[in-house]
């Protein structure tokens, strides 16, 4: 997930975690609530409930997990919802549903007037974030409503509580479902760039890099989730079919699918994700088989490095980046009978290379030899554990010596990887 917008909320928690500072559940607060393996697309649904059933023996581990996730999702409480309708100035073309976000290094050249709203025309400046970027589109508040819905709907299926479960059905339905303060299912306006593209094909990755979380979220609270209805289920299936439908057939999402570095296999988790959830498995299963001679083959090296994330100025961030969209891939795979772990390309390319090219940075015990802004050793930590998980000897082993990220190591609540460093800027 998108470690924007919470990276403020997860110090607040990481200090609260450390000092003991957690709220106490009451039991008028909890429902009864059996576990139930959710239909999800990325998690293991078999897994999280017999993590739920331990948790409820009292593993002490997974309790202090709990604290931790418990924090993340308290901050959601008094927050939002968010909608794509909020914004101060709607998308090229005038309706107020379509979601904007805007290219971060483009400004304007002229203070804006009743004439000229956004001080045309702009000019790139490399580097140099515009403000706008984050006050006057969608795109901080549709990385809220990611991360918000999936740490709620976690937090209900661990506790049972149903403020959590409640929370997250209003922030989905606000931003997804309701006739008023809907999102329009496509992405036309993405990444735009005011007076020069009124939207993008790389903008995609606004939604690819995270949406299957939401996917995974809605299916938390389809397992029995007080406040998400029938209605609502079937309202978010439509949502998705329509949005799946987009983004295979519009001109922006083939030019996408053709990308050749990360957004190719963001692009490829979404296609899977959306595919998986509104039930077209041959799609999700033919997409995550295609991945090894379409990505991994052509994309990752014998050695397993990442020549064109590795040619990055923030190399680490984004050999990460591209990784947590290569095994939440393979966790697709797992649910359609695709085993991605086990490819191998013809120099002897595989995701088991490439998490190991990591390991000697991720635990510590080298340098990252490569340019690296903002190196953070945690980046890494999930995606080490999902090797680790898929048998991966050297993984298994560096597991001990990884940093936790900020807000605690959730892997075991949530086996799935997110990004967990920064990628603002």
């Amino acid at each position: 997930m998108r470690a924007t917008s919470r990276w403020g909320a997860l110090l607040v928690a990481l200090a609260a975690f450390t000092t003991g500072a957690v709220p106490a559940a009451t039991a008028d607060a909890r429902e009864r609530h059996t576990p139930r393996a959710p239909h999800t697309v990325v998690l293991d649904g078999s897994r999280m409930q017999r993590t739920k059933v331990r948790l409820d023996h009292g593993d002490p581990e997974l309790r202090r997990a709990v604290r931790a996730l418990r924090i993340r999702a308290d901050a959601w409480l008094d927050q939002g919802p968010w909608t794509v309708v909020d914004k101060p100035r709607p998308a090229p073309g005038g309706d107020v549903h379509d979601y904007l976000s805007q290219a971060p290094y483009w400004w304007p050249t002229t203070p804006p007037t009743a004439d000229n709203p956004w001080g045309c025309p702009y000019e790139q400046r490399d580097g140099q974030r515009n403000p706008e970027v984050d006050s006057g589109t969608d795109r901080q508040d549709v990385e809220k409503t990611f991360d918000a819905s999936y740490d709620l709907s976690l937090a209900w299926y661990y506790t049972g509580e149903r403020r959590y479960a409640e929370k997250a059905a209003r922030v989905l339905r606000t931003w997804f479902l309701d006739p008023a303060t809907r999102m329009n299912p496509d992405l036309d306006h993405a990444q735009f760039i005011p007076c020069r593209y009124d939207g993008r094909a790389i903008g995609i990755i606004d939604f690819s890099q995270s949406y299957t979380a939401v996917l995974d979220a809605v299916a938390l609270l389809e397992t029995g989730a007080p406040g998400w209805t029938a209605d609502d289920r079937t309202a978010m299936r439509q949502w998705n079919a329509d949005f799946l439908t987009w983004l295979r057939d519009s001109d922006f999402g083939r030019q996408e699918a053709a990308a050749a570095n990360n957004h190719g296999t963001f692009y490829d988790l979404l296609l899977a994700g959306l595919a998986s959830a509104t039930g077209d498995r041959e799609l999700a299963r033919r997409t995550v088989r295609d991945v090894g001679p379409r990505r991994i083959a052509p994309q990752i090296a014998s050695d397993g490095g990442q020549p064109q994330e590795l040619a990055r100025t923030r190399s680490w961030h984004y050999s990460t980046f591209d990784l947590v969209a290569y095994t939440r891939l393979a966790a697709i795979g797992r649910h359609v009978g695709v085993d991605l772990w086990a490819y191998r390309g013809p120099d002897g390319q595989s995701l088991f290379k490439a998490v190991d090219h990591l390991l000697p940075a991720a635990t510590g015990a080298a340098p990252w030899p490569y340019p690296e802004l903002d190196f953070h050793r945690f980046a890494a930590t999930d995606v080490v554990h999902a090797a680790a998980d898929a048998g991966d000897r050297r993984a298994r082993q560096a597991v001990p010596l990884l940093e936790e990220p900020p807000g605690g190591d959730l892997w075991a609540l949530r086996p799935a990887a997110e990004q967990l460093d920064s990628i603002a800027g």
